[in-house]
């Protein structure tokens, strides 16, 4: 059935109306079908929030909020920049692809939620604190040193810890105020080479800690991948938080890995992983479980089933992602939720009033490429199909301007308009080589220009295809597909975006009329 998706307010993620085909039946896996990486989850009273890893994206740390563990909905970001260098900010040649924050942990305690993250670009570590995730700001505490995939632990005799570390994990206590490490605290390795209970020949040594407490056991799961084996969840076990502990395997099955464990209110158990998926990026899978003699026991028979017993999916992606009619109501957001700069914005080159129901976006500099381009502004992906849509005035570009709709990652590919002199041509641009070549360019009498990209991520598909129009309803296809791949040099699963980038001389502009996401290909020649 086709949701039509209109939400209103400060939380809002949609402004005006979307299309999203959504499940109405017992919920399947993956429940969410886009990039939502190294999720850390909690439970307070009925409900759950969620915080996952956007690395190099802006505002970050998303936080998502759900009642029932499969209908997810952005509530609010942990931070809106996470620094000012050179990486963070694209300039002079620099940038935090890959990099920016991971692996978040996310804490309740005596009625205050936590988000914690790390940062190689900043070399810090970092505590987001906040009453209502919802309702009000986020505050931020950081400090050095930056501590790898950690995760954040209240003991029950008031003291703090962060539990971190990659093959050695180690603990190391926090002054009460979580203000830096506590001076004479406990410092030390508490599990020496947790990586050795997978057994076979060592290979991404254990890491992503997140540690609970559950009927006076501590519990740390980790995940590795052992060398010629694929992706697995640990876990270790011990009486008392430093130790000694004990380990095993606690869950082998498709690669599903890294993540923890969360309690229903009716006292059922579940483990969150998550699930590398090509080109989509990492998607997060619920996998129930029980215990049996003090240990976590994972899936049914060991696997990790396709339906769960849960309430009925209603929200799919569409509690992530959101169509932009890019008008505003007073009191509204300036951007939904769903929207993520690539990098840190520039403020002064990107506009909803210069031109009212539009987004304008203005070069600040010239740029050789789209992944050198500041201000673009993207959301998520998503399988197994989706498509995007935006009509684009570029009557204000200026020589050598080009802008467009891209899907965004290492090996990319865009349909832009560029302008040359008082022409306008569509243009496709792939970098499946590694290196942006321009596929096809079109010449076009107007500036007015429809644009589309669908990206296939069924069964490795991965494949993203360009259109254009002229009227909005005949589609011509143009250049050709890129084939998209996932890997370490964005270290994220593919995005659009909506972009603007100068090759000449700066001060040009575009206008984005509405920014439209589908589950469907319906474009084709």
């Amino acid at each position: 059935m086709l949701l039509t998706l209109c939400i209103c307010g400060a939380a809002a993620l949609a402004f005006s109306t979307t299309e999203l085909k959504m499940e109405t039946a017992k919920p399947k896996n993956p429940i969410l079908w886009a990039d939502v990486p190294d999720v850390s989850i909690v439970r307070v009273g009925k409900a759950y929030y969620m915080a996952s890893t956007t690395m190099h994206m802006s505002p970050g740390l998303p936080i998502m909020k759900s009642t029932d563990l499969v209908n997810w909905k952005l509530v609010s970001y942990a931070y809106e920049t996470l620094g000012d260098n050179d990486a963070l900010t694209l300039q002079n040649g620099k940038n935090a692809y890959g990099k920016g924050s991971w692996a978040p942990s996310l804490r309740y305690h005596k009625g205050t939620f936590y988000a914690t993250t790390f940062s190689s670009t900043t070399g810090k570590t970092y505590i987001f604190t906040t009453k209502n995730p919802e309702k009000e700001p986020w505050k931020e505490v950081s400090f050095s040193p930056s501590f790898h995939d950690h995760s954040l632990f209240f003991d029950d005799d008031g003291r703090v810890y962060l539990v971190y570390g990659a093959g050695d994990i180690r603990l190391v206590e926090l002054n009460e105020d979580l203000s830096g490490v506590k001076p004479g605290g406990t410092n030390k390795v508490i599990i020496r080479n947790a990586t050795a209970v997978a057994g076979g020949q060592p290979g991404l040594p254990a890491e992503g800690s997140q540690l609970f407490k559950v009927r006076g056991k501590y519990y740390i799961c980790n995940i590795t991948w052992p060398r010629g084996g694929i992706r697995m969840e640990l876990v270790h076990r011990a009486d008392t938080i430093d130790g000694p502990y004990e380990g095993r395997v606690m869950f082998n099955d498709q690669g599903i890995a890294q993540g923890g464990i969360v309690d229903t209110p009716d006292g059922r158990w579940f483990s969150y992983l998550f699930r590398d998926t090509e080109a989509v990026g990492r998607i997060p899978w619920l996998v129930p479980m029980t215990w049996e003699d003090g240990w976590p026991v994972v899936g049914i028979d060991g696997k990790a089933p396709a339906t769960l017993d849960l309430p009925g999916a209603k929200l799919g992606v569409s509690g992530i992602v959101a169509s932009d009619e890019f008008s505003r109501r007073r009191g509204q957001r300036a951007l939904p939720l769903a929207w993520q700069w690539n990098h840190n914005p520039d403020r002064d080159t990107w506009s909803l009033s210069a031109r009212p129901g539009f987004l304008r976006l203005i070069t600040g500099r010239v740029d050789s490429s789209v992944v050198e381009a500041r201000n673009t502004l993207t959301q998520r992906t998503f399988g197994p199909v989706s498509s995007a849509t935006t009509r684009l005035d570029a009557q204000g570009l200026k020589d050598g301007d080009v802008a467009g709709l891209v899907a965004l990652m290492g090996r990319y590919g865009y349909v832009g308009v560029k302008r040359s002199g008082d022409e306008f041509s569509v243009v496709v641009v792939s970098a499946e080589s590694g290196s942006p070549v321009e596929v096809e360019s079109v010449r076009v009498g107007s500036s007015w220009v429809y644009l589309k990209i669908e990206c296939d991520f069924r069964d490795g598909r991965d494949e993203a295809t360009f259109f254009y129009s002229l009227d909005g309803k005949t589609w011509n296809a143009v250049g050709k597909p890129v084939k998209l791949r996932y890997d370490l040099t964005h270290f994220m699963g593919c995005r659009f975006g909506l972009f603007n980038y100068a090759t000449k001389s700066a001060g040009g502009h575009a206008d984005f009329d509405f920014y439209r996401v589908s589950t469907e290909l319906s474009a084709r020649p």
